[in-house]
């Protein structure tokens, strides 16, 4: 065995220590030694732009996340149904922004956050995309909805009526009524009888001008289509007297079926030199383009006023129409029926007899009185039984109501 303590690397020898050796207490051999210390930090590792660095990546993360998060809520809000149980219509006027449209419709209720709207259409690409209007928004509908419909354009329409007959007067008084339009009416009237009888479809905010333009507009084109296919020979001097009488048979007869022979029996009338005898024109005479009070039948007395308008004392026809005619009545005139018939009267249904003849209209009229008689019998003795009376037995003879004279259609040459 080798015992020498000088050697190397031998085993069980103990290195050889360059200092004394110093005893130690039980307790202190004991003891831990400690470890071996961490390295010290670079130089690098403290400075202060590293440091800098640091909280700026940690700021960008977190703001990032913060942004994430943000992003995911907005977005389910933004396509959540919204908070208006009953909906609403909602305007926008021209030239309104994002912020005041969003602003709005927070405030009507009908989204919950005006900045998530205003976020989510930018977000989206819609910041200028979103159209005045006046826009019907359903209930429970989403944010994501109401951007869609505002940029759709597709706006509540609204109607306008000008039934057939009404005068231009009484016609300008509904475009002047209705609310959804806006501005003035024009200064002038336009002619009698130049109005379309038609429905007109627009958006709030269209003029009244505009409508009126429209009107004029489309009468005109539609008179001179129609005024094109006439037939020939008609006892009309020009385009104005074909509207006329258009307008007459307008205000004679509401049934499609009757049209083209009532306006057979005025041309007819006119190619003889006889007056036409319409009741309609009477009453345009008294009471011009206001139109008859519902509760003012014609009376006898009324039949010879001497008006410009009153075919019972004018020979041909008025100096202007006596309202709108429609389509209808202007497609009656130009195209009218093949007939002789000379007069017409009520029949107590709501249309007409005809006849070519006086003694065979003498006869229609006498079965229309008697319908009359019998039906105004029945009505005072229903009147007297329950004590209110009431006949045109105690008026004065000009007060009794023409036979056939009201509003909606005459008896050409009743009164004959």
């Amino acid at each position: 065995m080798n015992t020498n303590p000088a050697g190397n690397g031998e085993f069980g020898q103990r290195p050889a220590t360059s200092g004394p050796i110093v005893p130690k207490t039980a307790s202190e051999a004991l003891r831990p030694e400690a470890g071996t210390p961490p390295p010290k930090r670079s130089r690098a590792s403290r400075s202060q732009v590293v440091v800098f660095m640091n909280f700026v990546i940690s700021s960008v993360m977190l703001m990032v996340l913060a942004a994430g998060v943000a992003v995911y809520f907005g977005k389910q809000e933004f396509t959540e149904p919204g908070p208006s149980a009953n909906g609403d219509t909602f305007l926008v006027k021209p030239n309104t922004g994002v912020q005041d449209i969003a602003d709005q419709l927070e405030r009507r209720g009908l989204i919950s956050d005006a900045r998530v709207f205003r976020l989510g259409v930018r977000a989206f690409g819609n910041d200028s995309a979103l159209k005045a209007g006046e826009y019907e928004v359903k209930p429970r509908a989403s944010m994501r909805d109401i951007m869609e419909l505002l940029k759709s354009g597709k706006s509540v329409m609204y109607s306008l009526t000008i039934p057939e007959g009404l005068t231009v007067e009484q016609a300008l008084q509904r475009i002047a009524d209705e609310t959804a339009l806006s501005g003035d009416m024009p200064a002038t009237t336009p002619p009698e009888g130049s109005l379309a009888t038609d429905t007109l479809r627009f958006t709030r905010g269209a003029t009244r001008q505009q409508m009126v333009d429209k009107l004029l507009a489309d009468q005109k084109k539609l008179v001179d289509d129609v005024w094109q296919r006439r037939a020939p020979d008609l006892p009309l001097a020009n385009i104005e007297e074909f509207v006329t009488l258009a307008s007459i048979v307008e205000k004679e007869t509401g049934k499609g079926d009757e049209r083209s022979r009532v306006a057979a029996v005025f041309l007819n009338r006119l190619a003889k030199g006889m007056r036409l005898q319409s009741d309609p024109t009477i009453i345009y005479g008294l009471f011009g383009g206001k139109g008859k009070p519902a509760d003012r039948p014609i009376y006898q007395s009324d039949i010879q006023k001497q008006t410009p308008y009153n075919t019972y004392v004018i020979d041909g026809l008025p100096p202007t129409p006596i309202a709108n005619p429609g389509r209808a009545a202007l497609e009656a005139v130009a195209n009218p029926s093949k007939t002789d018939d000379l007069y017409f009267v009520a029949d107590g249904t709501g249309g007409h007899v005809f006849a070519a003849t006086l003694d065979e209209h003498n006869e229609n009229v006498a079965r229309y009185r008697a319908l009359q008689k019998k039906q105004a019998d029945e009505a005072a003795k229903a009147a007297n039984t329950t004590g209110a009376g009431d006949s045109n037995a105690d008026k004065p003879a000009d007060s009794v109501p023409v036979d056939g004279g009201d509003d909606s259609g005459g008896d050409a040459g009743a009164a004959q």
